[in-house]
């Protein structure tokens, strides 16, 4: 009995081990517990990776991680930007901005179901009527922003798609009655200065400004800054992924703009047009379509990764560089005023980022500095006696 007691207690002793068995005299209990590898199932991929089109970047390290991120987003964003303005520049397509949104939206809605099916979870976790109001103001984004271009340069657009915050903070200051520091205002501030500057730039040196472009972009931008603030509730509330909000945002919005275009009579002519210029239109707009689809993949990954800040950056520089593109590649006249007006924007682009960091980093004041370079200049006195 006592050499089984012995071998009981050597076979209990070993790590990791607790069995539970059951002899005539006694009893004893053994817990095996199993690796990491073996914990989780080779077919169920790890919550922490991330992957874009297929491509795992949580196996590089984070300076590759980073450069893949902001190539992806350059690349995919500039070639949108290019094939958006190129689709305008068709002549005669101009007034069919609403029919390339209901096009980009189709496009979209596949893209979406192709997604949802790679995918373990199918389901639709958001209600239907929250999708009826995201894809409202989905539709009152993209569709005036489209059709904006029929009135504006590229470069104005842009520049006012860098201006959310201003419908933002008039909407919190009216509908929730929040304060806003000297920071945000003075953000405030400079967007719209720069976005005035701009304006009447555009419409010294353009010859074909129309105030409706300003109106349309406008409208655009408050949708803009609505839609954010629904989908990031609706996804948090119910715990919704993205592949599910694109598809059934954009498929019910694609049902909207049909319903509008055939009510207004705009679908007959559109399709008419296109039909004429194939590769022109559907061509363009399913590679515009296909390359705003990844950007915004890329998009979510570097904020996943490094942050919003960062990702602000990136994007910021990203639409800088589409507008420095835009006038070399499509002939435009051109102005100085273009130039500090645009810094202008940019400014306030960076106050509101540093507004929202404050706690993150601090910009030095002119004492801290006077008192740094006193200090310094002590200690290169005190070295030289030495």
């Amino acid at each position: 009995e006592k050499q089984t007691e012995d071998n009981n207690s050597t076979e209990c002793s070993k790590p990791g081990t607790m069995d539970l068995k059951f002899t005539s005299s006694r009893k004893y209990i053994s817990i095996s517990v199993p690796s990491k590898s073996q914990a989780m199932s080779p077919h169920i991929k790890s919550v922490d990776d991330i992957v874009v089109l297929g491509i795992n970047l949580s196996k590089f390290s984070k300076p590759t991680q980073f450069f893949i991120c902001v190539s992806g987003v350059f690349m995919f964003y500039l070639i949108y930007g290019y094939l958006q303005e190129l689709i305008f520049s068709v002549e005669g397509f101009k007034p069919f901005g609403w029919y390339l949104t209901l096009v980009q939206f189709g496009f979209y809605s596949i893209f979406g179901l192709i997604e949802l099916q790679l995918i373990q979870d199918k389901r639709r976790r958001i209600p239907g009527k929250t999708y009826m109001i995201i894809a409202f103001l989905t539709v009152g984004t993209m569709g005036l922003s489209n059709t904006s271009l029929g009135y504006l340069n590229y470069p104005t657009q842009v520049i006012f798609k860098c201006c959310k915050l201003i419908p933002v903070m008039i909407g919190g200051v009216f509908i929730q009655g929040k304060r806003y520091n000297i920071v945000d205002v003075s953000a405030a501030l400079c967007m719209s200065l720069g976005l005035i500057w701009f304006t009447l730039a555009d419409s010294t040196v353009a010859p074909n400004f129309n105030l409706t472009g300003v109106v349309l972009i406008s409208l655009a931008l408050c949708a803009d800054a609505v839609i954010g603030n629904v989908q990031e509730k609706a996804m948090k509330l119910h715990n919704g992924s993205n592949s599910e909000m694109v598809l059934y945002s954009y498929s019910i919005g694609f049902v909207y703009i049909l319903f509008g275009l055939t009510c207004t009579s705009g679908l007959s002519p559109a399709v008419t047009f296109c039909s004429k210029h194939p590769v022109q239109t559907y061509g363009y707009a399913f590679l515009f379509s296909l390359t705003g689809y990844f950007g915004i993949s890329f998009v979510l990954a570097l904020i996943k990764i490094f942050g919003a800040l960062l990702a602000v950056t990136v994007t910021t520089g990203r639409k800088a560089m589409t507008i420095v593109l835009s006038f070399l590649f499509f002939a435009k006249p051109f102005t100085l005023q273009y130039v500090w007006s645009g810094l202008l924007v940019v400014l306030g682009i960076f106050l509101n980022v540093y507004s929202k960091n404050m706690d993150k980093f601090k910009l030095p004041s002119l004492l801290g500095l006077w008192k740094k370079s006193v200090e310094e200049r002590k200690s290169r006195t005190l070295s030289q006696t030495v």
